[in-house]
């Protein structure tokens, strides 16, 4: 797949292809007209599938190389604060390279001593002088809508050449292939019969009788889901992808489905792809590939018992005309490399615990209810830091420092070092001074 045999096949298909040429051109977003799911085979009756992004969803990098010595004394040192009994310790468990500031786990995996964590990157890292690759690194969904792969993965490797002696360009574990649309069809209506694939498995979902999608050959090397992404995000929260829709032409109110497929490094080493370089290369070869050869969605023809001849479903015949070759859509033009939740959710938890606390107390009236609130809540607060033996201010530096690691909003380790005085510090420091009649 590396040389361009299969995408002139794939372009000269097209172009020999009426119906293909009929579907326009999709990179400039045109509508792509397909009949409705619903009806017979033979109904006139036109939908609109609109296209609204693609791109690479999930990418996984693996990288050969060896930690900094200094670098794994480091991490040992880290990853023991992140097992520490005390929070303020666990707080300290961070690492903050340019302007990423990662969380440190407590616990490694299988193959990777230490973990590193905030809202573009998860890293893997292992120990100098192992086996295994130096580093394993997930790029986030989120990041990939800031970045296009290539400047995202260039970013990795500037923060990987910190930590260690790279020996390798990056190599795909894994790389999701998506494109996002608006289309009213049914996607509950075909039967599994319909889906013509080399996998083994082709599954239907749905949450409380609502049908959310199907999934093919999930656990394989390589996999696909159709899926209604709205629904999706209802319970991800992956709202940033709104006003990216919104900027491509959705409408509320419109149905989007999102197409990924989750191609595994030993998919792409069968097509001798391994570097990033070479499979962003060949993105449009391996879209044939996976809507041509490995999925077909078809319409059904009792009369012939070979599938492979029944006709392919109008809408995976506008689905395979994506070209990747042209932009998938805008990017985010700001990215916080943050976990935090945004400050509507922070608000909605306080202003949760106000009524409740007023409903207890018997108030209505916010002004009156305010001051005694607070008063009970630092109270509260006073008593669980006597509880825990520490004061009232050492509690909540605690908690906010745990709260700061899991986010990546807070360098806790800067904060110690060049702002905050201990309260008993500072009161000792004034005894001496007024013992030495300073």
């Amino acid at each position: 797949m590396k040389n361009q045999d299969t995408q002139n096949e794939t372009n000269a298909s097209r172009d020999a292809d009426p119906t293909a040429r009929q579907r326009g051109a999709v990179g400039n977003r045109e509508a792509v007209a397909v009949p409705s799911n619903t009806a017979t085979n033979n109904s006139i009756n036109q939908d609109e599938v609109k296209f609204l992004r693609w791109g690479i969803d999930s990418l996984y990098l693996s990288y050969q190389g060896n930690l900094h010595p200094e670098i794994n004394q480091q991490l040992i040192q880290l990853k023991k604060q992140a097992q520490s009994d005390n929070p303020q310790e666990q707080a300290k468990a961070q690492l903050r390279i340019g302007e990423h500031l990662f969380e440190v786990k407590d616990k490694g995996t299988s193959m990777f001593s230490y973990v590193l964590e905030d809202n573009a990157f998860r890293i893997q890292l292992s120990r100098p002088d192992k086996a295994v690759p130096m580093a394993y690194v997930k790029i986030s969904s989120e990041y990939l809508t800031h970045l296009l792969p290539a400047e995202a993965e260039s970013r990795l490797s500037a923060i990987l050449g910190q930590l260690g002696a790279l020996e390798s360009t990056a190599n795909v574990s894994r790389i999701d292939m998506f494109v996002d649309f608006v289309s009213h069809q049914n996607m509950e209506a075909w039967q599994r019969e319909a889906w013509v694939t080399h996998a083994g498995s082709v599954n239907a979902y749905s949450i409380d009788n609502r049908f959310t999608g199907w999934a093919i050959g999930l656990g394989g090397v390589l996999a696909a889901r159709l899926y209604d992404k709205l629904f999706e995000i209802q319970k991800s929260k992956k709202d940033y992808l709104i006003s990216l829709w919104q900027k491509a032409g959705w409408n509320e109110g419109e149905p989007i489905w999102r197409l990924e497929f989750e191609l595994k490094r030993q998919f792409l080493i069968q097509k001798d792809l391994y570097k990033l370089t070479e499979v962003l290369a060949n993105l449009n070869g391996l879209w044939s590939y996976v809507m041509t050869e490995w999925l077909k969605l078809t319409i059904p023809n009792p009369e012939d018992q070979t599938r492979s001849r029944w006709p392919i479903h109008p809408l995976w015949l506008a689905l395979s005309s994506v070209d990747w070759e042209t932009s998938g859509g805008e990017l985010q033009p700001r990215f916080n490399t943050t976990r935090a939740p945004n400050k509507a959710a922070a608000l909605n938890r306080a202003f949760s615990a106000l009524t409740t606390w007023m409903a207890v107390n018997g108030y209505t009236d916010y002004e009156l209810a305010i001051h005694p609130f607070f008063e009970d809540l630092g109270h509260h607060i006073n008593n669980q830091s006597m509880n825990k033996g520490t004061t009232f201010e050492g509690l909540i530096r605690e908690k906010v420092g745990l709260k700061a690691r899991d986010f990546n909003t807070i360098d806790v380790n800067a904060e110690i070092n060049e702002v905050y005085v201990d309260e008993e510090v500072r009161a000792m420091r004034e005894y001496n001074k007024a013992s030495n009649g300073e």
